[in-house]
């Protein structure tokens, strides 16, 4: 395994709790994400994120993302760790939402003025554009636009107007093979753009995520002495795996590795048992 070591967080997570109409969803979610460092080349970071449908992982991501406030705790990110604010984080959607009546150029055009001055947002665009091999596309409205291209574009938008730390929903879904294996590509090259920038994946896909991710998050529900499941949500310390400290990321080929399947069969159980 490539040498790497963690240096400063870039996305902390302190004692996050969410409670709806006396119901308490979230309890106590305490969790960070370092800038991973590996000589001689630039290596963001991937976060891969299970839980059970409904158990609050939307709810989550929108308080990662800045865009809920929680009942109790807080969100820092960024190499300051200054609180969230709405935008630092880029949230990626299933339905990828972008202005049907702007061109694809325009649409990343408002993301880039949101961080640049006019010029420099659009010499950010035409890098994008370039980046995501979406430049012979830069004068399509979204309806004319494929799902995969759609998809490029909307990852590209957030990027262009958020702080290095992206969230995409349930990117996995409804995509045949080679899309997926598209996207995989792209989520690589991603993170290594820039050495903070930072991809969160939510998707009940669990071998493509894990052989993505370098530090894994496994939301369930914890057991009192008795048993019984403890009200709220939460992401235990034993279920933040470090999957580089394991051997198991970064490593092109990893899903046919035997450690990686008994690893992702562990996860099945104990998402089961949550």
């Amino acid at each position: 395994m490539s040498p790497y070591s963690h240096h400063e967080p870039v996305l902390t997570l302190d004692n996050i709790s969410m409670s709806f109409r006396g119901e308490l969803v979230l309890r106590d979610i305490s969790a960070q994400v370092r800038n991973v460092v590996r000589p001689g080349m630039s290596q963001g970071q991937v976060v891969g994120f299970y839980g059970r449908s409904g158990i609050g992982k939307s709810v989550l991501c929108r308080i990662i993302a800045g865009l809920t406030a929680p009942s109790t705790g807080a969100v820092q990110v960024g190499e300051e760790q200054h609180p969230v604010r709405p935008g630092d984080v880029g949230l990626v959607q299933q339905r990828y939402p972008l202005f049907n009546h702007r061109t694809l150029a325009d649409n990343l055009l408002l993301a880039a003025q949101r961080k640049h001055q006019p010029e420099a947002a659009r010499q950010e665009v035409e890098a994008f554009l370039e980046r995501f091999r979406l430049a012979p596309h830069r004068q399509k409205f979204p309806a004319q636009l494929s799902g995969g291209q759609r998809q490029r574009a909307a990852i590209a938008q957030q990027l262009l107007c958020s702080d290095h730390l992206i969230i995409l929903d349930e990117p996995f879904s409804g995509l045949d093979v080679a899309m997926i294996d598209e996207l995989k590509k792209i989520i690589v090259e991603v993170t290594t753009m820039d050495e903070l920038n930072t991809v969160v994946i939510v998707s009940h896909d669990l071998a493509t995520t894990t052989a993505l991710s370098d530090t894994l998050w496994l939301m369930g529900y914890e057991r009192d002495p008795a048993g019984q499941l403890i009200p709220g949500a939460t992401i235990s310390p034993e279920h933040q795996y470090d999957l580089a400290a394991m051997g198991l990321a970064w490593h092109p080929n990893v899903e046919a590795e035997p450690e990686f399947g008994r690893f992702v069969e562990h996860l099945k159980e104990e998402i089961r048992r949550s």
